[in-house]
């Protein structure tokens, strides 16, 4: 995406995360940031969603701040904004007002409950996006509560992913010769589009409306995590029979006459029952010495601190330091034009200068003013 231009109107969650993907693959990010922002509530200089951006600094409540963001927008393909519906109109940098003056710009709004409906101007977070569309519903134990995915599955693969593919989409319009747009990426939209197979299958009577009652949410024996005797975790997943049999073979249960059909749904307590044994006879990381280049379907559950020492993680380079801060490279990769980590987290205001130099607005250098020193 070099030589893209995207502006980012600052906000919280998953449309910085949107932003960074589009400056992982090459884009040109210039934030808008608001002075006093207190959110998240870490130095800038650990927030790594804000790597390969830039910065200025201004306050859109104060006359003239509005007119700088459409001197950037007329230069802009891309912007992003995540306010609740009609904040960017009442800032005077709303879709009609950014089009009029570039009306080859895709407009990228990114809410939880999207521009329309009852809800649309609620306050709300992920789990609540999440719950409302059956997702939430489909996590955790059956007779516990359902269990929340970090705010990984609404604001992030429900949210900032599908922005991203809709203003690629969009931009893709405008390169063939279409006119720009607004692209609605809605957390509870998105979410919702990302249990299409469920829905599938419970139409076809293959998925019971419940949780762990399912071939893929921990309600067979065989697709499951298991603690280890150190109290660590094992990813068990031997869905195919012949993986399945080599499983039974690596955990010593192979050939035995007590052992439960997998195919007697009457008995899948005790077959899990005798699987949660044998796990806890050595610690996860014994098991993981018997599973190695085995195709078990077995991995070990990691933390966040230890994923990026996963061997197979490590070779790939799936995590990379840059300026001392281990983070996740960019994803995906491309074999002609990858992506990379330019630079790292952006500082409130710090790159006013070069950005009015760099995109052909004087006027931005002494509008914004950089925020303190961490």
């Amino acid at each position: 995406m070099a030589g893209v231009r995207v502006v980012e109107l600052a906000g919280i969650g998953p449309g910085p995360f949107a932003a960074m993907i589009l400056g992982d693959l090459g884009a040109d990010v210039v934030r808008v940031d608001r002075p006093g922002s207190a959110w998240p509530h870490i130095d800038p200089r650990w927030d790594i969603t804000n790597r390969n951006k830039r910065s200025v600094l201004l306050d859109l409540k104060r006359e003239g701040s509005a007119e700088r963001v459409l001197d950037l927008v007329e230069r802009a393909d891309v912007l992003v904004e995540g306010y609740r519906p009609g904040v960017a109109e009442r800032l005077g940098v709303g879709p009609d007002a950014c089009l009029t003056r570039n009306p080859r710009l895709v407009y990228g709004r990114m809410t939880g409950w999207g521009q329309e409906g009852p809800l649309a101007r609620r306050a709300g977070h992920d789990i609540d996006y999440v719950a409302i569309t059956g997702a939430l519903g489909v996590i955790g134990p059956a007779e516990g509560r359902p269990a929340v995915p970090a705010n990984l599955l609404g604001d992030y693969a429900g949210g900032s992913l599908y922005l991203v593919v809709g203003v690629l989409a969009a931009l893709h319009g405008v390169r063939a010769g279409g006119a720009g747009q607004v692209v609605d990426a809605a957390i509870v939209d998105g979410t919702a589009h990302l249990t299409t197979m469920l829905h599938g299958m419970m139409a076809a009577g293959a998925w019971r409306d419940r949780r762990e009652a399912n071939l893929l949410d921990g309600g067979t024996p065989w697709y499951d995590t298991y603690a280890a005797a150190d109290g660590r975790y094992l990813a068990v997943g031997p869905l195919e029979p012949r993986f399945w049999e080599g499983f039974l073979e690596l955990v010593g249960l192979a050939g035995d006459p007590t052992l439960p059909d997998r195919d007697d749904a009457s008995r899948r307590s005790e077959l899990r029952a005798a699987i949660a044994a044998r796990i806890a006879e050595r610690t996860r990381d014994e098991w993981m010495e018997v599973f190695a280049d085995t195709d078990a379907c077995v991995a070990p559950v990691l933390s966040l601190r230890e994923a990026p020492d996963h061997p197979h993680l490590a070779a790939r380079g799936t995590f990379v330091e840059h300026d001392g801060l281990v983070q996740p490279a960019p994803a995906p990769r491309f074999s002609d034009t990858p992506g990379a980590i330019r630079r790292g987290p952006s500082r409130p205001g710090a790159d006013a200068v070069e950005v009015a130099r760099d995109w052909g607005v004087p006027a931005l250098a002494g509008a914004s003013a950089p925020g303190p020193e961490p």
